[in-house]
């Protein structure tokens, strides 16, 4: 690459196609990440059907347990993944206001009781995708923005 943004006379450089891969890099790379937790035995808690089955299709197979399902509180679906692996949960709530609340106050009530709330996985993915995308189901949708966007 030459000083001047170009890699030979007839072809530049485009910046901001390389700003979106390197997010779509560092995304995907943190997915895998998440990936490899899940596959560890670490439970991953999720506000919906919806976001369990975008996790699934992004290839995390672990246990994924969704806060809004199978007509249980949330406080029960808690204790079910406190049984799986109870030293350690992934929290990724949405990246909205309620999803901010909610992995507040459930984080808090984790810690209470002893267990690590993860979050990891939350906070790294919500500044990533920055405003783009307000919840877990929508991450699909981003990754293939983002592909198309920068030319992957």
């Amino acid at each position: 690459m030459f000083g001047d943004g170009k890699t030979s006379e007839n072809h530049k450089v485009d910046p901001l196609s390389s700003t979106l891969k390197e997010r779509l890099e560092n995304v995907l790379q943190l997915i895998e990440r998440l990936e490899d937790e899940s596959a560890k035995g670490m439970p991953i808690v999720v506000e919906g059907q919806k976001d369990v089955v975008t996790l699934r299709n992004l290839g995390i197979q672990g246990d994924i347990l969704s806060a809004k399902s199978s007509g249980k509180s949330l406080l029960d679906v808690i204790r079910e993944a406190e049984a799986r692996k109870g030293d350690e949960i992934i929290l990724l709530f949405d990246f909205d206001r309620r999803g901010v609340e909610l992995t507040k106050r459930i984080a808090q009530w984790l810690e209470r009781r002893r267990i690590k709330a993860n979050r990891f996985f939350w906070r790294r993915l919500r500044s990533m995708v920055r405003k783009d995308v307000k919840d877990v189901e929508g991450l699909a949708a981003y990754l293939d923005t983002l592909r198309k966007k920068a030319g992957d």
